[in-house]
């Protein structure tokens, strides 16, 4: 196990230099700067702007003082964030979109594999026509329309919730709901059809056979060996979800790191760009890494050496 953790953390600092070349070139091929205004700036204001951060140097230059300073911790400046440090900005919103994320999982997971469970064990029944129905409905809807929906029913109409702001319980309810919706869906139907697999091995009825209690088959025999596909997929979604979601924050106005990026997508701002898709990045690849270590403990015959 130790080797295989080992290669996988090898493996995980080549994807993260190709995502950071990847990104970088495609932040340097599209036309504009950082020094674009509604008002141009005077070419000698943007020259010495450029001196400042280094952008007056060869392209080759400047991605390898990068990826210099990002082995060191170092992930650059902001160019519109008063020169504070990206790492430090992120780290400022991490714990808001970790709290919003973890929160948005739970709803996910709870829901999901509920759903999913339940329309198994009753198959063909209204329980499992209402978590298909759930899971193709809100697979379907953007977690942006169902915000939107959600603020006018619960802010505007009924005055229950804010609709921006962050402090409390309130203003995460509607952002954990719209973020959790879909996973939730997508959770609920690789359970229900995991489960269904399970359920039909020749080792299930078996254990039947023998006389096992129910509960002993559900939790032993079905559970443990149908949530390995279930953990495939909820890895991602907990990376994605703690990362911070780009559109629902700023659609909630959430001061996390999905509004950062989206303010510096807007604003060219080349550092943050950068350091949010090299965090995110980092997030996935270790995410996944603890999922397929996870295998190994859910189902013992599962072995990496």
């Amino acid at each position: 196990m130790a080797k295989y953790i080992a290669r996988r953390l090898l493996w995980m600092l080549l994807v993260l230099f190709a995502v950071a070349t990847i990104t970088f070139v495609l932040m340097h091929l599209v036309p504009g700067g950082p020094w674009d205004r509604a008002k141009a700036l005077a070419p000698q204001v943007i020259e010495n702007l450029n001196e400042k951060y280094g952008l007056d140097k060869p392209l080759i230059v400047q991605f390898g003082t990068y990826i210099w300073n990002a082995l060191h911790g170092d992930l650059g400046i902001s160019y519109i964030y008063q020169d504070r440090n990206v790492t430090d900005i992120i780290m400022g919103g991490l714990p808001v979109s970790a709290i919003l994320g973890l929160t948005a999982f739970a709803l996910a997971i709870i829901l999901g594999v509920g759903l999913g469970i339940a329309a198994a064990l009753k198959q063909n029944s209204f329980i499992d026509y209402f978590s298909v129905g759930y899971a193709t409905i809100f697979a379907s809807v953007p977690g942006f329309v169902l915000g939107i929906f959600l603020m006018y029913i619960f802010s505007i109409q009924l005055h229950w919730l804010p609709t921006s702001g962050w402090g409390g319980i309130q203003p995460i309810i509607m952002p954990a709901v719209a973020l959790a919706a879909l996973p939730a869906a997508y959770t609920a139907r690789i359970t229900r059809a995991s489960m269904l697999d399970v359920i039909r091995q020749d080792y299930v009825r078996t254990a039947r056979a023998k006389g096992l209690p129910e509960r002993q088959v559900l939790l032993r025999h079905i559970g443990r060996n149908a949530m390995i596909p279930v953990v495939t997929v909820a890895g991602p979604e907990l990376a994605a979800l703690v990362s911070g979601s780009f559109i629902i924050e700023t659609l909630f106005s959430v001061p996390g790191i999905g509004r950062l990026f989206v303010a510096g997508v807007f604003q060219r701002d080349y550092g943050l760009i950068m350091g949010a898709i090299l965090f995110y990045a980092f997030a996935v690849a270790l995410v996944n890494l603890v999922v397929d270590v996870l295998y190994a403990v859910i189902d013992p015959r599962i072995r990496y050496d």
